[in-house]
């Protein structure tokens, strides 16, 4: 790992986009975030307030972060405009591995930013990709123009929303489970991120399919380098193991989409 990643760099924003109304992405210049690997998350610091772990969700010349409002720091950060500066450390954390051949990727809410850029490194590598995205309603989607055009001519999007505004009505997971259960499709890898609930749904489809999985995992960090343990889970820290796990891992953390880690360190039930 390059030393560099662990010190803090001053960047302008040159681009912010309204995804929905809780939902930006912000774009920005940054010669370690363009060489990341899909998957990975840099520590964003939004000046005078808080730093927060963030995926990236494009890697190239210009990267960029998409980020929903959930709290006092993402609150102060949707306030901020192009020419705006925020500090970022990294990039962090193991990334996906990519398989080739048949695969899924499974989605909740904000957690499709964090696959953004894999989905684009499948269709480089002439993957078949099955998308599976789940939103609250159709107004908290975003992004999907972009999945189309990384899944198609070869693969297919499959949307579901909580409302039935558009696509399946229920959960993404449930979709996701009515279609292993018709089509009995043999994926070499089925990739997901999004809410914990929804993870652990995912993990165990695929434990009872026999399918092999790449879970990305959200958690409160105050490091992102190991050191203060705060996003322990089971016997891993997502900043250091993570934030990608593999079953045999997912197996070991069965307060998985059960409880999270709280600012003082201590369990909470989600």
């Amino acid at each position: 790992m390059d030393r560099n990643v662990n010190f803090r760099r001053i960047v302008k924003l040159v681009r912010v986009v309204e995804e929905n109304p809780r939902v930006k992405t912000f774009w920005f210049r940054d010669a370690l975030c363009s060489k990341a690997k899909p998957g990975q998350f840099v520590m964003v610091w939004i000046i005078g307030v808080d730093e927060i772990p963030l995926s990236l969700s494009t890697i190239g010349d210009i990267c960029s972060i998409t980020v929903a409002k959930v709290g006092d720091a993402t609150e102060t950060m949707h306030k901020l405009k192009p020419g705006d500066s925020v500090g970022v450390r990294g990039p962090y954390g193991n990334g996906f591995k990519i398989v080739k051949g048949r695969v899924a990727v499974v989605a909740g809410g904000v957690g499709l930013a964090t696959l953004l850029p894999l989905l684009e490194r499948l269709k480089e590598c002439g993957c078949r990709t099955e998308a599976f995205l789940g939103f609250r309603s159709k107004h908290d989607i975003f992004q999907l123009a972009k999945v189309e055009r990384a899944v198609k001519p070869d693969g297919a999007v499959m949307v579901a929303t909580d409302d039935g505004s558009i696509g399946f009505k229920g959960l993404v997971s449930e979709l996701f489970e009515k279609h292993l259960r018709k089509s009995r499709p043999s994926y070499d890898v089925v990739y997901t991120c999004g809410p914990p609930a929804m993870i652990r749904r995912v993990y165990e489809l695929c434990e009872t399919w026999g399918l092999k999985i790449q879970a990305s995992l959200e958690a409160y960090m105050k490091c992102g380098i190991g050191i203060c343990g705060s996003c322990c889970i089971g016997p891993y820290r997502v900043c250091r193991d993570g934030p990608v796990f593999s079953a045999s891992q997912l197996r070991k953390m069965p307060e998985l989409g059960l409880y999270k880690r709280g600012p003082d360190g201590a369990k909470l039930p989600i």
